[in-house]
């Protein structure tokens, strides 16, 4: 085997990087929609200038939606590497048993934690902890920030219908961001059962099979999880072919031309904006090929950043370069904290940080009449200095993280020792099974 299909293999270090890139990112993005949404739009009015983070490639930086398909990407990547390599192996008995217990621990990994944080966001929001966010100016930390419940009952109905909504509809009102573990999990249990089906078919025909349902996908319009899994799948099928890897080893040149200009195009596609499209010429031309491309009438917010977030993946896959970057002890270290900082950045944003900026009272009189009585609009709490930004939103990201490492200490090994004891109440004992059958 080559030395970069040895490394392929072996050093995933990168898969932690970019995930630490993403969760950042998306944190940021959250925070521009609250506090700064005019970046959604390309330009600052039609036929006007942009911002400079307006601007293609450098608005990515506070977009979130491709951050959410890399996290698509990379459930079917770290989900299919190892029955991949058994399968590839000849080991299929034992792929075939470590996908039916992996599935089981991921859905205890997704379900555990998200329990918890929707508990806690639920006792704050009870407890008042989001009535500054209820007033403030930010229509998106407003929304999200629902009213304690009227009663001690409607409280605790309130908190079982949004655990059982979170995975039924992706709704939870306490928690709104949590809408996407549920595509995440149901991306995990495709990449599970697409290997089941093909553990014993032969690996190029393995590709073939992973490149239809990539197709299908995407003529289905599945952009927010379909197309996503089966690149991540499809990306460990060619990083473990030796006459793949063999062909990338000997051209160099064509091998880091491919992969710059899967990354750059990959990124333009990701620039795409969520509002006001036809602002800034660029955009607007991505409009015009989208209508050639996607398939009917698709969302194209939704659809050019997933393509890119794809293509992007696809050339990084076969970056060696950018697999030292992404594998930097800091990146790594924030790779490790990407899932506590998904579930807890948006209650901290409601209470935490909205508190930093707007302070902790509520003006005396919120709602109010003008001289003919007809009711004025209610009174939002507005940042007492625009400056305050660059001290608080610092002080935040510390804290955030603060948090989020002691919830890995914490949490995250609680919910591992929960699944795990669920595994053995209800998985049957191998060794038991052996000789019963020896």
């Amino acid at each position: 085997m080559t030395s970069m299909a040895a490394s392929g293999q072996r050093d995933v270090k990168w898969i932690d990087g970019l995930r630490g890139i993403s969760s950042i990112v998306v944190v940021t993005a959250h925070i521009c929609r609250s506090l700064a949404p005019y970046y959604l739009s390309p330009a600052t009015a039609e036929n006007q200038s942009s911002l400079l983070f307006q601007l293609p490639f450098l608005r990515l930086l506070i977009m979130g939606r491709s951050s959410v398909a890399t996290f698509g990407i990379l459930t079917g990547y770290v989900a299919s590497m190892k029955p991949i390599k058994q399968a590839r192996a000849g080991m299929t008995d034992q792929a075939l048993s470590n996908i039916a217990k992996t599935a089981f621990r991921r859905t205890g990994r997704f379900v555990f934690p998200s329990i918890i944080a929707t508990t806690i966001t639920w006792l704050c929001c009870e407890l008042g902890a989001f009535r500054i966010a209820m007033h403030v100016e930010s229509d998106w930390i407003r929304d999200t920030s629902p009213e304690p419940s009227s009663s001690f009952a409607g409280a605790f109905w309130g908190l079982f219908e949004n655990l059982l909504s979170t995975w039924v509809s992706g709704r939870n009102q306490y928690d709104p961001i949590q809408w996407t573990l549920t595509y995440l999990l149901k991306g995990s249990m495709m990449t599970y059962l697409t290997l089941f089906a093909t553990i014993y078919v032969k690996p190029r025909s393995r590709i073939l099979i992973l490149c239809g349902l990539y197709a299908f996908m995407y003529m289905c319009q599945d952009a927010l999880i379909g197309i996503h899994v089966f690149t991540g799948i499809l990306m460990v099928e060619l990083v473990s072919d030796p006459s793949i890897q063999q062909y990338a080893e000997d051209h160099p040149i064509l091998r880091t031309l491919t992969s710059s200009t899967l990354i750059v195009v990959g990124l333009f596609f990701c620039s795409y904006p969520e509002e006001n499209v036809a602002w800034a010429w660029w955009s607007r031309s991505l409009v015009r090929l989208g209508t050639i491309i996607f398939p009917g009438e698709c969302e194209m917010s939704r659809f050019f950043p997933g393509l890119g977030a794809d293509l992007f993946f696809t050339g990084v896959v076969f970056s060696p370069p950018l697999h030292e970057i992404l594998s930097l002890p800091l990146l790594t270290f924030l790779g490790r904290l990407s899932w506590p900082v998904y579930l807890i950045h948006g209650p901290l944003m409601r209470t935490v940080l909205t508190w930093m900026l707007y302070g902790v009272s509520v003006p005396g009189q919120i709602h109010g009449k003008d001289v003919d009585g007809h009711d004025l609009p209610p009174v939002r709490l507005q940042l007492a200095n625009a400056w305050i930004c660059l001290f608080a939103i610092p002080l935040f990201y510390l804290f955030l993280y603060r948090v989020a490492h002691l919830w890995s200490l914490y949490v995250d090994p609680w919910c591992g020792r929960a699944t795990r004891w669920l595994e053995d109440c209800m998985f049957q004992d191998d060794a038991k099974m052996e000789s019963l059958f020896s």
